[in-house]
């Protein structure tokens, strides 16, 4: 079992810890970016951490993990191998998360949604309103990392295997744009 400290160990060896002035997912800038990717590159890092995650909901009988792309697709593929059941994920069409590619959820499926990182929980609880819409019963949740402090609302139970406070900032607060410098957007929406 990995402390938090050895799982901030991985993400630091791996260079993906960033520090600069980047636009989040949110729309929120910080001083820090966690770009999980570099971590999930190694599988055995993923394996080991998403195992380490999955053992959390051994006990709840969960039938499918479910995660939005693109960030939480290879976490809810080794949470799910952990737990011995299906994967699948919800995609961006037009704007807005949906499933595609014939991926179904039978109603009253026990799900877990997946992802890689949570700054506000908008991502997850997307996810969460898109299997239910389908009459998934999505039980709870997890990350890789909460960068919320523990503070973002899901809606359901949420487990992380690191939890830490990064700054964030509404853009018309950032102290970082103020000192003159633009946020950059290296996450899967953003820059390649």
């Amino acid at each position: 079992m990995l402390s938090e400290v050895e799982v901030l160990d991985i993400y630091r060896q791996t260079g993906a810890i960033l520090e600069g002035h980047f636009l989040l997912t949110s729309g929120l800038h910080s001083p820090t970016y966690l770009q999980c990717a570099r971590v999930l590159q190694y599988p055995w890092h993923a394996e080991k951490l998403c195992a380490q995650l999955a053992a959390d909901f051994g006990d709840m009988n969960i039938e499918l993990v479910a995660a939005p792309a693109v960030g939480g697709i290879v976490v809810a593929h080794e949470v799910a191998r952990a737990l011995k059941v299906p994967a699948i994920f919800v995609e961006r069409q037009d704007g807005k998360l949906t499933l595609r590619r014939g991926f179904e959820v039978t109603p009253g499926t026990r799900v877990l949604v997946v992802e890689d990182v949570v700054t506000t929980g908008g991502s997850t609880r997307e996810t969460i309103d898109v299997i239910t819409a389908l009459g998934g019963n999505v039980v709870a949740a997890a990350s890789l990392i909460n960068r919320s402090g523990g503070s973002a609302d899901i809606g359901v139970p949420m487990k992380s295997l690191v939890t830490l406070t990064v700054n964030t900032y509404a853009p018309e607060t950032c102290p970082l744009c103020a000192a003159g410098s633009a946020p950059v957007k290296p996450g899967s929406r953003g820059l390649k």
